[in-house]
C-alpha cells in the first residue's frame, strides 16, 4: 500500500471511506432493503413460504457495500485528473496526495472481489447473482466515463442505482415478477438523475472548459434545473405506479408519496439558475430523509 497504512490503518481506513463517501450509502441502500422487505412479503403469500435467512440479509448487505464501494473508488481513478483541474474537487484525496493511485486501486480490487464473493451467500439456491455479478460491476464501474461522451450520463448513474432493488429482488425471488421490483428501480433512476443533475450545476463552466457533457454544461443551469424537476415528477409517477403492481401496499405508502413530493418542492426551490448555494443541502439532506422515508412507510405498510 504506502507509508500512511504503516504509520495509522484507521487513518487509511477513514481516508478511504472518505474517498467513496461512505456516508452516502444512505441514498441506495434504503431502496435495496424496500426490495428485501417487499420480496419477503411476496415469498410469504406463496403456496410454500419461505423465511428470511439470515445469509440472505448479509449478502444483500455486504453486495451493496462492496459494489458502492468500488464503483465509488474507480470513479475517483478514472476521474482523478480532470478533478484536479476543478477548483471544488481539487482536494479530493487523489489529487490532494492524501491517498495513492496504488491504494486505491488496491482498495477497488478488493471490494470487487468481494461483491462477487458475496454474491455466492446465495448459492445453492440461486446463482443468478453470482452469474449476474461481474456485469453488475462493469455496468455501475462504466459510469464514470459515459459524461466524456454523453450528456445522458446522469441517467447513467441513475440505471446503477436502479440495480439496488433490482438485484436485491432477484437475489432473494429471482426472475419472477421483475415488474415489482423495476418499478421501483425506475422511480430510483429518475430521482438519481435530477439530483445528479442539480448537484452537477455547480461545474457548468468547468465542464464546458473540460469538453464534458454534462446536462448543464450543454444546455446550460436554468433548462438542467427544469429537466431536474421533470425527473422528479417522473419519479413521482413511477413511486404512485408500485402499489399496482405490489398491492400489498396500501394508503401509508400513498401518505409517504405526498410527503416524498413536498420534499421535492422543497429540494427545488432551495436551489435557482442565481443562487446555487444550497445545493449541498438539496442534495444531501433532502435526498436522505426521501430514501429513509420511504424505506420505513413501504416497511411498515407491508409489515403492518
Amino acid at each position: 500500500m504506502d507509508q500512511l497504512s504503516a504509520r495509522s490503518p484507521w487513518l487509511l481506513l477513514r481516508r478511504l471511506l472518505e474517498l467513496v463517501r461512505f456516508s452516502h450509502t444512505v441514498f441506495a441502500l434504503p431502496f435495496a432493503l424496500a426490495a428485501l422487505v417487499m420480496a419477503w412479503a411476496w415469498r410469504q403469500q406463496g403456496t410454500e413460504p419461505r423465511p428470511l435467512l439470515w445469509r440472505e440479509v448479509l449478502g444483500v448487505l455486504l453486495c451493496m457495500v462492496t459494489a458502492r464501494n468500488a464503483a465509488m473508488a474507480f470513479n475517483r481513478l478514472a476521474d482523478q485528473e480532470l478533478d484536479a483541474q476543478n477548483p471544488r474537487t481539487a482536494k479530493r484525496h487523489l489529487p490532494a496526495g492524501l491517498l495513492s493511485r496504488r491504494t486505491v486501486v488496491v482498495f477497488w480490487v478488493l471490494n470487487c472481489v468481494g461483491f462477487v464473493a458475496a454474491t455466492a451467500l446465495f448459492l445453492p439456491q440461486n446463482p443468478w447473482p453470482l452469474w449476474l455479478s461481474v456485469p453488475v460491476l462493469a455496468f455501475i464501474c462504466g459510469y464514470s466515463y459515459t459524461k466524456r461522451f454523453t450528456w445522458l450520463a446522469h441517467f447513467w448513474l441513475g440505471a446503477a442505482l436502479l440495480l439496488a432493488p433490482v438485484c436485491t429482488w432477484i437475489a432473494l425471488v429471482g426472475l419472477e415478477r421483475l415488474e415489482v421490483p423495476l418499478v421501483l428501480g425506475l422511480a430510483v433512476l429518475f430521482w438519481v438523475a435530477g439530483f445528479d443533475i442539480i448537484y452537477a450545476c455547480q461545474d457548468e463552466e468547468v465542464d464546458r472548459r473540460l469538453g464534458l457533457r454534462s446536462v448543464p454544461a450543454r444546455w446550460g443551469t436554468a433548462a438542467a434545473l427544469r429537466l431536474a424537476a421533470a425527473c422528479h415528477a417522473v419519479m413521482l409517477l413511477w413511486l404512485a405506479l408500485l402499489p399496482q403492481v405490489f398491492p400489498l401496499l396500501g394508503w401509508k405508502y400513498y401518505t409517504g408519496i405526498a410527503l416524498v413530493a413536498l420534499l421535492l418542492v422543497y429540494e427545488h426551490r432551495v436551489v435557482s439558475p442565481e443562487d446555487l448555494s444550497r445545493v449541498n443541502v438539496a442534495f444531501f439532506q433532502v435526498n436522505a430523509v426521501i430514501s429513509l422515508g420511504l424505506l420505513g412507510l413501504i416497511a411498515l405498510d407491508v409489515l403492518t
